[in-house]
């Protein structure tokens, strides 16, 4: 072994100590999906040396290419996508019928054990339709988690991988935005750590340059601000909701870039903007 892989594995150790049998919910999102086999490597050492890892996916990408190939026709009202009952089937179809089962097979593939499932097994997410000024369809929020079937799913040596679909009181089924999702679980589970896989390198200031360490005040000013936008709104939104419920710290890194998560997780700089409450 070169003097360099021994220098990496010491840096690595007090972070192994100090995380052992912690959880870790990680948002695993479509524009991380071409570096998926690197990204289960990452969950799958995690779990080997005593982490417990999460994985909540999105796909919201697939979804719209599914629909087109299907030539549906699909709209968006503010970022979120009008869902009606044959959307619907398509959006279950694609996150708990594809995109879950692929990450399921590639993390067994390479030696781990996941279980997928949807936040509709065992009542895991209690949902209710989110209301706003024009009607989306079966679009959802969260009203209640139970994290008793991933806890279970976990300590039985598995990895949970969790489709962002709930269940409402009224027997239907709605999509729920992934990042909103991962946040809640984290929450629920009180884990020490949730992470956004996304594509690019952290939260930007306004020049253009990588922010590495954020304040759950400093990021709501950033979205105040407009400092960031689109798609990185939710995963702040996120984050600062899950600090301020106790998540220890919350971190945004380039799910493009190969075994990002094990740099951000057990060296000293990191790669990516970490969010903490204070």
């Amino acid at each position: 072994m070169s003097k360099k892989r021994v220098e990496i594995l010491i840096e690595a150790l007090p972070y192994i100590r100090k995380f052992y049998e912690k959880v870790f919910v990680i948002k695993y999102g479509g524009s991380a999906r071409k570096e998926l086999e690197s990204f289960c490597e990452d969950v799958v050492l995690l779990k080997y040396v005593g982490i417990n890892p999460v994985v909540v996916h999105g796909g919201g990408q697939e979804i719209s290419e599914t629909l087109n190939k299907l030539r549906m026709t699909t709209t968006f009202h503010k970022g979120l996508r009008v869902t009606d009952e044959k959307t619907m089937e398509i959006v279950t179809m694609v996150l708990a019928g594809k995109i879950n089962k692929q990450i399921v097979a590639s993390i067994n593939s390479i030696g781990g054990k996941a279980i997928g499932i949807s936040g509709t097994d065992g009542k895991l997410i209690r949902a209710r339709k989110k209301t706003t000024d024009v009607n989306l369809g079966y679009v959802g929020e969260i009203a209640g988690i139970d994290p008793l079937p991933v806890v279970t799913i976990s300590k039985a040596g598995y990895i949970p991988v969790i489709s962002p679909i709930g269940s409402g009181e009224d027997g239907k089924d709605y999509n729920i935005n992934a990042d909103t999702v991962a946040s809640g679980i984290a929450i629920s589970l009180e884990a020490e750590k949730l992470i956004y896989l996304t594509d690019t390198d952290g939260i930007m200031d306004k020049d253009g340059n990588r922010v590495s360490s954020l304040t759950a005040e400093q990021a709501r000013f950033f979205i105040e601000k407009n400092i960031v936008q689109g798609g990185m709104i939710p995963k702040l939104e996120g984050a600062i909701g899950a600090v301020k419920a106790g998540v220890k710290k919350c971190h945004i890194i380039n799910g493009k870039k190969k075994h990002a998560l094990l740099e951000e997780i057990f060296t000293k700089s990191g790669v990516g903007t970490e969010i903490c409450l204070n």
